[in-house]
């Protein structure tokens, strides 16, 4: 007759599931503490372990939805009304405006590099004396 061994295997056992859990535990903190985004699959991955495994874990579980939502983004600010948004057509305009100066000024610049006379884009406005400490 063979002897009981089964308290071996039952030791085993207890020894991978002890391992497992300290494993998910580790990278729990780990990701927690650099930020890294923090869910079952993450969590999984990093920590070596299924997701189910982690899923039938109660504490683990609570941990994980609580610091899945402590990290979660802020709910988006409102979108601006409608009537309040620019139309297309402004901003085609405005981009428009922006391009024709954007040429202007840079005809403006070559002009100086080479030395030769320029329309001024913007009037000639004058420097403000500056003045000690009051």
């Amino acid at each position: 007759m063979r002897a009981d061994n089964s308290h071996h295997l039952r030791a085993a056992a207890q020894h991978r599931s002890e391992q497992t859990r300290r494993r998910a535990i580790a990278a729990l903190r780990r990701m927690d503490a650099t930020g890294k985004p923090i869910n079952f699959d993450n969590l999984a991955r990093e920590a070596r372990v299924s997701r189910s495994w982690l899923y039938s874990q109660d504490d683990l579980r609570s941990e994980i939805e609580r610091l899945r939502e402590r990290n979660r983004p802020a709910a988006p600010s409102p979108q601006t009304p409608d009537r309040q948004r620019a139309s297309d057509a402004s901003l085609l305009r405005r981009l428009e405006a922006a391009t024709n100066r954007i040429h202007r000024l840079g005809e403006r610049r070559t002009a100086e590099i080479l030395g030769q006379p320029t329309d001024r884009d913007t009037p000639n406005r004058k420097t403000s004396k500056i003045f000690g400490p009051c």
